[in-house]
């Protein structure tokens, strides 16, 4: 059964036009996961257009096309698997659709390819998407230097670009020995599901072997209980039954806890899973509980359940680390947009910006900046305008994450350093 392999979600990060989508819509044919006659149709339709090269491209990015033949691949939850593996793949063609995908709940990544093409080497967006990949927690990397048939499957250009990306790989932070380089072309087929005969010198892992290495991030079960409510409902002889995904922790029948913001105390009476009752729920649950002692009005979308002798943290106010992702002017001090966290919806007064960061680095470039833009990255002081749980990044990670958005799109993204707590 496919569905009893653990699950991962994988995005697909890079510079434009560094062969993302040709990348995926290869894998995706090379295993299986759309079938020769899609890509025959594309292949036909793109000749007739002069954009030879594209088919495999166009199984991800024809989606307007798609929509008019009937052809459905639905590209923000592309599926494929491997033999240990099911992932659902976050295409992220451009900034703005890659953030969308990450930040909303479930589809955060577990891991992330990082494209660059092997000719250009290191460019604006790929220094920005490993920023923001740390920034959002992906700590599993992939980096394909792909079109390596672009640059004549020249060992030495490989090395070359493998060196350049090392160097901003450890700036921001993570551990480049524990990273794979693999050289891909996407357009010939070569290393993606089989080695291929133009890298002889290359013994490394397909882009398949590669995902097959990821590891599945551990349950956060040793944190405490974190367990953002989604929905309240009554059901009539059952009483007062949230559901919500538990997030960190477990949460057993019997236990005593404690709903933040509210601060209204119960106890667990049943847990229901798939229509199923349980006696605990892990992270990744998706679960219904029923609550002695709290009514239906007490509590709503955004509480967050802990347990009575580690309760969620009820932030005051709290410093922040964000990237701005687009913004049509300049953000100052006293700009109050929603701050998305877990499942709520606040609004939040950024009552300071306390530094600029250069988003290459992370290193601070200004102190007490007039104001940001997109592109910046910066250290805010945040004010909620009501009570919202929210936790350290470094102590919760899982509560910790945040998406800011206004005006119908996300704006900016971050991480929670610190917390005055109410």
């Amino acid at each position: 059964m496919a569905s009893e392999k653990p699950h991962m979600n994988l995005a697909f990060i890079g510079h434009v036009d560094h062969g993302k989508s040709t990348l995926v819509g290869r894998l995706m044919f090379e295993s299986g996961a759309v079938s020769p006659h899609i890509i025959e149709q594309y292949k036909k339709e793109a000749e007739t257009k002069g954009k030879g090269s594209f088919e495999f491209a166009w199984v991800m990015d024809s989606l307007k096309e798609e929509r008019e033949r009937g052809v459905t691949i639905d590209i923000g939850h592309q599926r494929f698997d491997t033999d240990k593996y099911y992932f659902t793949i976050v295409d992220c063609p451009g900034h703005r659709d890659f953030i969308k995908n990450m930040i909303t709940g479930a589809s955060q990544a577990d891991a992330a390819v990082l494209v660059i093409a092997a000719p250009d080497g290191v460019m604006a967006q790929t220094r920005e998407h490993v920023f923001l990949a740390r920034t959002l927690g992906i700590s599993q990397l992939v980096i394909a230097v792909n079109k390596i048939d672009a640059a004549k499957y020249s060992e030495a250009r490989f090395n070359e670009v493998k060196e350049e990306v090392g160097k901003l790989l450890q700036m921001v932070g993570y551990k480049v020995a524990d990273i794979p380089f693999l050289p891909t072309s996407a357009f010939v087929g070569d290393n993606i599901v089989a080695r291929g005969d133009n890298l002889p010198w290359y013994n490394g892992p397909t882009l398949l072997q590669a995902l097959n290495n990821l590891k599945v991030p551990e349950k956060p079960t040793n944190l405490p209980l974190r367990l953002p409510v989604q929905d309240v409902y009554t059901i009539s002889g059952v009483g007062t039954v949230p559901v919500g995904r538990v997030e960190t922790g477990i949460i057993k029948k019997g236990d005593k806890i404690i709903f933040e913001p509210a601060s209204v105390v119960g106890e667990v009476k049943t847990i229901e899973m798939h229509h199923e009752e349980a006696d605990q729920a892990l992270p990744g649950d998706n679960i219904g509980w029923n609550v002695r002692g709290v009514g239906r009005k007490d509590i709503r979308r955004g509480d967050v359940c802990g347990h009575v002798d580690s309760p969620p943290t009820v932030a005051k106010e709290f410093t922040a680390q964000i990237v701005v992702l687009q913004h049509p002017s300049a953000i100052s001090a006293g700009y109050t947009p929603v701050f998305h966290c877990h499942t709520s919806q606040v609004a939040c007064t950024l009552t300071e910006i306390k530094a600029k960061l250069d988003p290459r680095t992370g290193a601070v470039k200004e102190q007490n900046p007039a104001f940001i833009k997109a592109g910046d990255a910066a250290i805010v002081t945040v004010l909620p305008t009501k009570p919202m749980v929210i936790e350290k990044v470094k102590e919760i990670p899982q509560l910790g994450r945040f998406a800011i958005r206004d005006m119908g799109q996300t704006v900016a993204a971050g991480m929670c350093m610190n917390i005055t707590p109410r």
